[in-house]
């Protein structure tokens, strides 16, 4: 059986942290961002942690049994 390849875009988006949860970036803050708010791009820049449903996608992307 060959090896299993770690998703591309994954290994690069997700960090698992101390506590073996898996820290993410939140979305729409890479472009048009001169109508949002500084209080909206700021809160976009805190990391958040990928939801319990999506765990097993995001483990199986990187590969994390």
């Amino acid at each position: 059986m060959p090896k299993m390849k770690t998703h591309s875009r994954a290994k690069k988006t997700f960090r698992v942290t101390g506590t073996g949860q898996i820290r993410r970036y939140k979305a729409f803050k890479s472009h048009l961002l001169t109508k949002k708010a500084k209080s909206r791009k700021r809160h976009l820049r805190i990391h958040g942690l990928v939801h319990s449903s999506n765990l097993p996608m995001v483990k199986r992307m990187m590969c994390m049994r």
